[in-house]
């Protein structure tokens, strides 16, 4: 077990809540807990909550509740205590202070989790998994970071991995008999084994799109012409007065981000400067950005004046847009105003949706089509997301490292180039659990883990 000293910090934010928790980890827990709550019995029964009176040197502090979990049934692997105290900023810093003196260190961002992954209660992706949690703005990416930290996914990358030194002993051993020219590893079960896990990783590797919508949230970019009524559609979907509305031509000059959640996913809509040619400097540089985001995107809401195009001239000014910020966005054409009488109607399979923000009219279409986008993301076969950009560019080095070797296998390429190849996958897919590791990349992840966690 990792040995280590003892920690101390708040596991909530520091504020003016009803209750505050206090979290202690490390050998010398007890003397702590007894320096702090002199009163307390020698050795409290295990996860059960005592009423305790904690006092500092300078007299009583407050009176809370007192749960000790004796290691390794903890969440570090060490003995820990959670002390519950009234939310008083000046309380929780006195208890603080107090057991400072009393031989604790206040804890670094992450550092109960870091211990859990060294004490091997989780493994690194676990460990994450545990920030994502925390993190988690809607359903759908609480539902990820929970499944993420029951294991499924660390499970499957640990047989991918073991399936991979099977094969690897295989080969390595060919090489303690190089001179016998054996072959203990059959070519042909070799490269269909190869493709079995290539394809695994692929698979996973996609899976990426649609954890990483979930977990970001999907980026919407709201544009078209000034007076197309984005700032309305934007406080429409929000159900709220958020952007500015104006008659005047030009009043959106920089990009209003805002969240909200639909059906479980939390979509982050971006109202962007209108888009014309124009000779003001700074509506120009608000253009230059509107299509900048756009790009960045993952929808695009092309919004059109239903009083004054066609479809036909929006479909041709959206082709302009695809042609401007790439392929990688949905643009979804979209004419507002239906709501008037001038408003032109639409054909049905021209992918056009006729909306009218102002009076809420086609809204419900238009986060349908958000949602249908989200669904045409989520191709995976399994409950297994990659939600972790690190994890997928492990994925796609062990892939490349993959791919190599069965072309070696195909090649009848020396079992020593063959062995390379399969060890470079072995570390690179170690590296997302954690069975390879090194100090600069655990200093990377848990330092973005809030205190007390």
């Amino acid at each position: 077990m990792y040995e280590a000293d003892t920690i101390a910090a708040l596991s909530t934010a520091p504020g003016t809540g009803a209750i505050a928790v206090v979290r202690i980890s490390g050998p010398a827990t007890l003397q702590l807990m007894h320096a702090v709550a002199p009163s307390m019995l020698l050795t409290p029964e295990p996860r059960e909550a005592v009423f305790v009176r904690l006092r500092d040197a300078d007299g009583p502090v407050d009176e809370g509740l007192l749960t000790f979990f004796p290691g390794p049934h903890s969440y570090t692997g060490e003995d820990v205590a959670e002390i519950s105290v009234h939310g008083s900023p000046y309380i929780q810093q006195r208890l603080l202070e107090a057991l400072v003196v009393a031989g604790a260190r206040l804890a670094r961002p992450g550092e109960f989790t870091q211990r859990a992954y060294l004490n091997k209660k989780l493994d690194l992706s676990q460990a994450e998994a545990v920030a994502d949690l925390i993190a988690s703005g809607s359903r759908a990416a609480h539902k990820l970071a929970l499944q993420q930290l029951r294991g499924g996914y660390s499970k499957q990358i640990d047989e991918l991995r073991d399936h991979l030194v099977s094969l690897s002993a295989l080969v390595e051993l060919e090489l303690d008999f190089g001179e016998e020219d054996v072959q203990f590893a059959d070519r042909a079960e070799l490269d269909r084994l190869l493709d079995e896990i290539i394809s695994t990783c692929d698979r996973l590797i996609t899976s990426f799109k649609y954890g990483n919508a979930v977990k970001q949230g999907v980026p919407v970019a709201i544009v078209g012409a000034p007076n197309s009524g984005k700032s309305t559609l934007l406080n429409a979907l929000l159900q709220e007065d958020r952007a500015i509305v104006s008659e005047v031509p030009g009043t959106t000059r920089d990009t209003v981000e805002e969240v909200i959640n639909l059906a479980g996913v939390q979509f982050r809509f971006i109202d962007t400067a209108g888009i014309r040619q124009t000779q003001d400097t700074v509506e120009k540089l608000g253009i230059e950005r509107s299509y900048k985001k756009a790009a960045e995107a993952s929808i695009v809401v092309l919004l059109g004046d239903g009083t004054i195009l066609s479809e036909g001239a929006f479909l041709t000014q959206a082709d302009m847009l695809r042609k401007r910020i790439g392929e990688g966005p949905v643009i979804m054409p979209v004419l507002n105003k239906s709501d008037l009488a001038q408003a032109r109607s639409g054909k049905p399979g021209r992918g056009v949706l006729h909306i009218s923000a102002k009076h809420g009219q086609g809204l419900d279409a238009l986060r349908m089509r958000f949602m249908d986008h989200v669904h045409a993301l989520d191709t995976r076969e399994s409950d297994i997301v990659v939600t972790n950009v690190r994890h997928v560019e492990a994925l796609a080095k062990a892939r490349a490292a993959l791919v190599s070797a069965k072309q070696g296998v195909d090649q009848a390429i020396s079992g020593e180039l063959l062995a390379t190849d399969l060890r470079q996958a072995q570390y690179s897919l170690g590296e997302i659990t954690g069975k390879i590791t090194v100090e600069d990349l655990l200093g990377s992840i848990f330092s973005k883990f809030c205190i007390g966690k």
